[in-house]
């Protein structure tokens, strides 16, 4: 698929994110705005797997353990035909399946349940070890927040993750520099992140992460790692693509009322030329 389709497909995600969420009246927006060009390109160019047959033993997975920014994942989902479109707007909705940190439901494509932070992170580790113990080929895929990196469960599983020389572990991490609190590096700082990672015996890649062409080029570069995990560094702007909404950590946890939701998807919408 072309960078410009991908791209597209990257502002649909958000244009849905973004009608969810108001629909909702909560949830967390910068995030899942963040990191859609992320999402388009795994689930439209890199990642092997099948809406029709949802369960199928070849697939590579998703683990989402920032849960939060779900509504980019569910986006992505209805997108890729895992389901239909009008079950968005069920978001945070008591019994439906969209919920605010999800539940997982391998029918529709949810690969893990997600809540407290870091635990998706040691899902992801098990079921990549477990593959590679089975001699299995699949790839195990992780979106982790860097606020989530904050937390003690991350490195205990990056130890075991290195130790297994699990080289079918992708971590991506959404580096966009905020968290619920603030800027990451006021509230507790993780930089130089790339080397902590290297020093971790991770294979570290920065790039990006709304850059469709750099995204793909770091991803395929990463499968030609051996013996060793991959954290992917995707340096992100939150609330990407609305600019009342970019770098602003107050949207963590925010949804759009519907004023703003006009302004931003009128600004979305906007074409290079802006028309």
């Amino acid at each position: 698929m072309k960078d410009s389709e991908l791209k597209n497909i990257a502002k649909e995600i958000r244009i849905d994110v973004l009608k969810m969420l108001n629909t909702a009246k909560s949830g967390h927006t910068a995030g899942a705005m963040g990191l859609a060009d992320i999402f388009a390109v795994l689930y439209f160019d890199i990642m092997n797997h099948n809406p029709l047959q949802p369960d199928w033993l070849a697939r590579d997975f998703l683990i989402l353990s920032n849960g939060h920014v779900c509504p980019v994942m569910y986006a992505t989902l209805s997108l890729a035909n895992y389901f239909e479109k009008d079950k968005l707007f069920d978001l945070r909705k008591i019994n439906s399946m969209l919920q605010g940190h999800p539940s997982k439901n391998i029918s529709i494509g949810i690969e893990n349940s997600s809540g407290s932070l870091g635990q998706g992170i040691s899902y992801a580790v098990g079921l990549a070890a477990s593959l590679k113990r089975d001699k299995k080929k699949n790839k195990v895929f992780t979106i982790v927040g860097d606020g989530e990196l904050q937390e003690g469960e991350c490195w205990e599983a990056f130890l075991f993750a290195a130790k297994e020389q699990l080289d079918n572990l992708y971590v991506i991490v959404d580096r966009n520099f905020i968290q619920i609190d603030g800027n990451t590096e006021d509230v507790s700082s993780l930089e130089k992140l790339s080397k902590k990672m290297a020093s971790f015996n991770f294979k570290t890649i920065e790039f990006d992460g709304n850059n469709i062409s750099q995204i793909r080029h770091a991803i395929k570069e990463s499968f030609k790692i051996k013996g060793r995990p991959i954290c992917l560094i995707a340096n992100t702007i939150a609330g990407k693509g609305v600019s009342f909404m970019e770098n602003d950590f107050n949207w963590h946890g925010k949804a759009p009322d519907d004023n703003e939701l006009k302004i931003a998807l009128n600004e979305l919408c906007l074409d290079e030329n802006g028309k």
